[in-house]
């Protein structure tokens, strides 16, 4: 809570300063409004938010602007609780995880992370380089593989659907709980890079005829409403079951995840806010709000 609260000052400090005032009025309203879209929450949340708080208040009787701080958190809890929704493993063996997003997001950190959340759960994992296009990746992904003592799977200059069909087979044959798939980091807009994306999908199915179980994307929090635009890129394209939202540490646009939770209400599983190994956190929808206000 202390390392989400460090992350979120900015935001918090940002939003907080408007219930400095002596009153509830229209002025502190439009400051409000003025703030959350600062804060990256987007059109459709902000007015969302500025509505079911005005109604909090009216019914609470509130005659203190500090008052209004505490709803306003209230508010955006009860806009985020559809997002809270535990990672489960364990229904299929191995449960096939993909992992997407555009390079820079800190993808295969956060691939290197939630190898480091499940191991410490007590679960085996496989790790599939099928990130065969950026120059690096594979040895990048083996350093976190090294790091966390687990099996990788790569191939040298292979095709990124042929390493994810044989590390979703190698990870059946050898028993293990989770298989992790690194793709390739891609904008949404480079299309042929995107059908890239969805014959891995397609050939992970031969595999496993029920997998990937699970399609995470990672995004940055710190890119705002251009977060929102890929989460719709990548959900159209692959039907996502989760996001990871990264470096939410020392951002001022923590409120994307409202705008999330308005327009595309994606489960969010986990939020980084650190660099460290254990710097991912599990999301929770009260707890962000208190951060994000306090």
């Amino acid at each position: 809570m202390d390392r989400l609260k460090a992350g979120l000052r900015k935001t918090g400090s940002n939003l907080t300063t408007v219930f400095t005032g002596t009153r509830i009025d229209d002025a502190l309203y439009e400051e409000l409004e003025t703030a959350l879209l600062m804060a990256d929450s987007g059109v459709k949340a902000t007015e969302y938010l500025l509505q079911d708080l005005k109604r909090r208040v009216k019914e609470a009787k509130a005659t203190e602007p500090a008052q209004v701080k505490g709803l306003l958190a209230d508010a955006i809890a009860q806009l985020l609780q559809p997002l809270q929704k535990p990672l489960e493993i364990g229904a299929h063996h191995p449960t096939v995880i993909m992992v997407a997003g555009v390079n820079g997001a800190g993808k295969t950190t956060s691939i290197g992370k939630l190898t480091k959340h499940l191991a410490d759960d007590g679960l085996s994992v496989l790790l599939a380089a099928a990130d065969t296009f950026r120059a690096a990746a594979k040895e990048q992904l083996a350093v976190w593989a090294d790091r966390n003592t687990v099996e990788i799977i790569s191939q040298q200059g292979g095709d990124p659907a042929a390493v994810s069909f044989d590390a979703v087979s190698a990870g059946r044959a050898r028993g293990r709980d989770v298989v992790l798939v690194d793709t390739a980091g891609r904008l949404p807009t480079q299309q042929h890079l995107m059908e890239e994306l969805k014959k891995i999908k397609r050939v992970v199915q031969k595999a496993d005829a029920t997998a990937p179980h699970e399609v995470l994307l990672v995004i940055d929090g710190n890119t705002g409403q251009n977060a929102l635009a890929q989460v719709k890129a990548f959900d159209e394209t692959l039907g996502l079951t989760g996001l990871i939202v990264t470096k939410l540490d020392g951002t001022a646009k923590g409120g994307v995840l409202c705008a999330i939770a308005r327009e595309r209400p994606i489960p969010v599983y986990f939020i980084g806010v650190g660099e460290q190994l254990q710097d991912l956190e599990t999301f929770d929808a009260h707890e962000f709000a208190q951060a994000l206000l306090s």
